[in-house]
């Protein structure tokens, strides 16, 4: 049985959700605070960071990148032309610099900064840095956020999708990055009409219905985001 020990504002882990239900799989589902630091997914992930993936016949798959290879590798091929990473070489180099650079500058400079300050913060005890949210860090993920959206459009300004033709990993981690910046009402969509007409277009797909649905107790999400048409 496939299991995803995720959290449902973690952006990485969001982009495995997307990627598993592109690949028509319902894995059970099991949200982990990582800042509780329990002995058990410490031990799937001596990393403590989530997403962790796991079935029987591989044991713990951590790490977002990672599971999306293995399930490439694992399945990839049964999708035909719905495959995430493509078949030629140059195209999987670009898919993979895209899906490095959503999950790993954007988050670093944006979703990283908003989902702490301003989710996970709530939940922490002052102990391990919950409380009040820093506004600077706030501030910076708003300006950072306008050059990440400036990027994606000047992607699918001559491209089909962000990778090329088709759609791929690096549409759904971009996406899914955005999507919590989204939530909380972050992402400046009157700036960039390009990248808002993408989005639109991501988030219409039948794998990103379960990401509209998740709500932070208490902290209703910008009045657009569950609506395909923004």
């Amino acid at each position: 049985m496939a299991t995803l020990y995720h959290h449902p504002f973690c952006p990485h882990s969001r982009f495995i959700r997307l990627v598993l239900s592109e690949f028509g799989m319902e894995p059970l589902l099991v949200e982990e605070r990582t800042f509780e630091r329990r002995e058990e997914f410490l031990q799937m992930n001596p990393a403590g960071t989530t997403p962790v993936f796991t079935e029987d016949q591989i044991g713990a798959v951590p790490g977002a990148s990672i599971i999306a290879e293995y399930l490439d590798e694992t399945r990839g091929l049964a999708l035909g032309d719905r495959r995430m990473l493509p078949s030629d070489p140059a195209g999987r180099v670009e898919v993979r610099r895209l899906v490095e650079w959503f999950n790993g500058k954007l988050f670093d400079e944006v979703s990283s900064y908003l989902v702490t300050e301003k989710v996970f913060k709530r939940y922490m005890p002052a102990n391990m840095g919950g409380g009040a949210p820093d506004m600077a860090a706030i501030r910076a993920a708003r300006s950072n956020i306008r050059y990440h959206l400036a990027y994606v459009g000047w992607l699918i300004g001559s491209r089909n999708w962000l990778a090329g033709d088709r759609l791929s990993y690096a549409d759904l981690a971009a996406a899914a990055q955005i999507s919590v910046a989204d939530y909380l009402g972050d992402v400046p969509w009157h700036e960039n009409e390009m990248a808002k007409n993408w989005y639109a277009r991501v988030k219409s797909r039948p794998s990103f219905r379960p990401l509209l649905a998740d709500r932070v107790p208490g902290m209703e999400p910008a009045p657009h985001y569950a609506d395909l048409d923004f």
